[in-house]
């Protein structure tokens, strides 16, 4: 990534930018899918260790990803609408999820509040970056603080993944990043409303702790999803780009391309 590449993408987050030639840039490969984006679109990140985890047992998530990793989820964050966050990653982390490491505008935050837990202590709502929604039950208590809440309908499992995008759409704010926590990610995989999910790998062990995806069982490799994918390297990092639609995936066996940071490498193709 540089300078111009990354103005040319903004503009093209903003509809100034004709998409053309460019998109075989690998920057413009990963990026240019989220800019362009239009009429809805869902991106899921995790960043995850080399086994697996994003945080330590005790909730120690900082400094999993490196900072070329770091820099990958702040473009995101830039090129998206809104980013959403469950109640769980805002207690554990007190994340800001505004764009700090790059030029570009912070995202509407969006917090998922079933039951009205938030204190308005956090700091997401005091730092002014950017509009924060909080969406809950229909039947949480009522709070006397200065929330923007938007009130859905509970059912056993909690808020519908799909009513939190419509009333998102609503409010203009179409190109979502699912950011956490694990089981937030899962019900919208779940549901088959991620249009693409980034996982990024740090070459680090943490050995135990809390992974980045908390999906349902599954008994049989068959079973298993199998997205087609572009590989990214972000210096220290690996970024795998996953397309999570049914008619992409991959029956094992395929070939995936591995696209490099720096322009002047060439994508090569390797079996998975």
């Amino acid at each position: 990534m540089n300078d111009r590449l990354w103005t040319r993408l903004l503009s093209l987050r903003n509809g100034k930018e004709p998409i053309g030639r460019q998109d075989v840039d690998p920057a413009f490969a990963l990026y240019g899918p989220i800019a362009s984006a239009k009429d809805g679109f869902v991106l899921a990140q995790v960043g995850q260790s080399l086994d697996g985890r994003v945080a330590t047992p005790s909730g120690d998530a900082r400094d999993i990803s490196g900072p070329e990793g770091l820099a990958h989820l702040h473009r995101c964050r830039a090129l998206v609408d809104a980013v959403i966050v469950g109640i769980g990653t805002v207690q554990n982390d007190d994340p800001r999820l505004s764009v700090r490491e790059v030029s570009g505008p912070s995202p509407t935050r969006v917090i998922i509040d079933c039951r009205g837990e938030l204190t308005g202590d956090e700091r997401l709502f005091e730092d002014g970056a950017a509009p924060v929604i909080v969406i809950q039950g229909h039947d949480a208590p009522r709070s006397s603080r200065r929330f923007d809440v938007v009130r859905l309908q509970r059912g056993p499992d909690g808020l519908d993944p799909q009513d939190i995008l419509d009333c998102l759409a609503e409010r203009s704010l179409k190109r979502i990043l699912v950011e956490g926590g694990a089981r937030t990610i899962a019900r919208f995989i779940d549901d088959g409303l991620v249009d693409r999910l980034h996982v990024t790998i740090s070459p680090l062990i943490i050995g135990s702790g809390p992974s980045g995806i908390s999906l349902a069982p599954i008994t049989e490799l068959c079973n298993a999803q199998r997205p087609s994918a572009d590989v990214y390297v972000l210096g220290g990092d690996v970024l795998f780009d996953c397309r999570m639609k049914a008619d992409t995936c991959l029956s094992a066996g395929k070939g995936q391309k591995v696209r490099m940071s720096n322009d002047a490498e060439a994508a090569v193709a390797v079996n998975v």
